[in-house]
């Protein structure tokens, strides 16, 4: 009874006081209309102000090129080991900090610049290195780092004629004895670049000492040359190739993708024949079916020389971009096709991709036997419709973005691709066999010298 009675009550009081309610309602809400407006305006007016300044590569791709949606596979945490976000901390050596860095950086007489090694495919090995120093996962502090990064620009230095093998080898193993911390865990936390196809095969006793050490490589396989590959699945990590910037982050771009109906050819092959017997048959497919595949020789030298715009142009003129195996497994023409929106054809048999915990390459490429280069080919690529074309380059134009070399800031690139990958690679505790522990935890020597008291150069194995 009392409850009726006070809902009586609170109801005519309401409706006593109506019309003032009414009227503090009715500016309420056009108060807040008007702050609702004016917010978006201003949110847009910011955007557009700030948004070309703060990173240059915000225009690298447009919105709906973007992989934000839950379901994208470039999500790399929450499953397969990744954990839920990234807690890493990686110290990076100074230049000056580690006797004998500077000749793997710049080579003996100290000329060879990272403007000049950045450029080309083995530019990755300038571009982490930047972009580590720049990291908010950098620390300064080697006690409390998960991972030491070790730059170097060897594979520029070597082909610029800065160093010979020799040398290398001798300054890695000069730069190694420098390093406590590398002793300590027997090299299993010191990350090293090698950007190029020899891999880690530049420093020629790489297998005595960084045997156990993470290598970032385009590469995956070199068992065609040496008795042995330097990559090991469980501790390297495939990297994607150095794709020119002016394909990846400047706009207006190099060159532009075509519609697929105003596409000349099928198929297409950019490269140096290399006495390699996939690309002669290529090559000799292109002379029998000029007008489905075009595989035009490539000059370097000379007034025929093939520019970069140009490049692109014959890149973006078919539907298929074939990539085959060349002096080594990887191809940079892999990446690149992705930015004419042009469908991979991967002809090398033994290539290692980036990325393949959350990445389905059969949705966005083809990997075809390198064993059957022929008419069955070409007859197999003409007979998939332009529909299914269409749509592996829609969903190609959605990974894209982990083939550039953009800061973290950027929610998908190559860089926060490779600290995820870094971060499975992060170990709890390390050891090598030049180390022992006792039961206070202190670390020691097989001299029992303990951890703190070790002074460089350090004998190495």
């Amino acid at each position: 009874m009392a409850t009726p009675s006070s809902n009586s009550k609170g109801t005519r009081a309401f409706s006593s006081h109506s019309h003032h309610h009414f009227v503090c309602t009715r500016i309420h809400k056009i108060a807040a209309l008007a702050l609702v407006v004016a917010t978006f305006f201003l949110t847009r007016l910011f955007d557009q102000f700030l948004g070309p300044c703060s990173s240059p590569y915000r225009n690298s791709f447009s919105d709906v090129n973007r992989y934000n949606a839950p379901d994208d596979a470039v999500a790399f945490g929450g499953f397969g080991g990744y954990g839920t976000q990234l807690k890493l901390k990686i110290y990076v050596y100074d230049e000056d900090e580690i006797e004998g860095l500077k000749l793997l950086m710049y080579g003996r007489d100290g000329k060879i610049s990272p403007e000049a090694c950045v450029k080309g495919q083995w530019g990755t090995q300038v571009k982490i290195h930047k972009l580590l120093l720049q990291s908010t996962f950098r620390t300064r502090n080697k006690e409390e780092a998960d991972l030491f990064f070790v730059p170097s620009y060897v594979k520029c230095v070597r082909m610029m004629g800065g160093l010979n093998d020799k040398e290398i080898n001798q300054a890695y193993v000069k730069v190694l004895t420098q390093m406590p911390y590398f002793r300590l865990s027997g090299g299993r936390n010191h990350i090293f670049v090698f950007p190029s196809g020899a891999g880690a095969h530049l420093f020629k006793s790489w297998a005595i000492y960084l045997n156990r050490s993470i290598i970032l490589t385009p590469e995956g396989d070199r068992t065609d040359k040496r008795d042995t590959s330097a990559f090991n699945t469980w501790k390297d990590i495939i990297i994607p190739g150095n794709v020119d910037d002016g394909m990846t982050i400047h706009r207006p771009r190099l060159v532009d993708p075509l519609p697929l109906l105003r596409r000349k050819y099928l198929a297409t092959f950019l490269g140096r024949p290399q006495g390699k017997v996939g690309r002669l048959q290529l090559i000799d497919l292109a002379k029998q079916y000029p007008d489905k595949f075009e595989s035009p020789e490539l000059k370097f030298k000379g007034p025929d020389k093939l520019g970069r715009t140009e490049y692109f142009q014959h890149l973006r003129n078919a539907k298929f971009c074939l990539a085959p195996r060349g002096e080594s497994s990887w191809t940079l023409r892999f990446y690149e096709s992705f930015f004419v929106e042009c469908v991979p054809v991967i002809l090398s048999d033994q290539v290692e991709l980036p990325f393949q915990n959350v990445i389905d390459y059969a949705q966005i490429s083809i990997k075809w036997p390198s064993t059957q280069i022929g008419t069955q080919l070409l007859d197999y690529l003409e007979s998939i419709p332009d529909k299914s074309i269409e749509e592996m380059i829609a969903k190609g134009r959605r990974v894209r973005c982990l083939w550039v070399y953009a800061p973290e800031s950027e929610s998908c690139s190559a860089f926060t691709g490779i600290l995820w990958e870094l971060q499975k690679k992060v170990r709890q505790f390390h050891q090598s066999a030049e180390t022992f522990w006792l039961h206070n935890g202190s670390i020691i020597n097989r001299d029992f010298v303990e951890f703190s008291k070790w002074r460089p150069p350090m004998p190495l194995p």
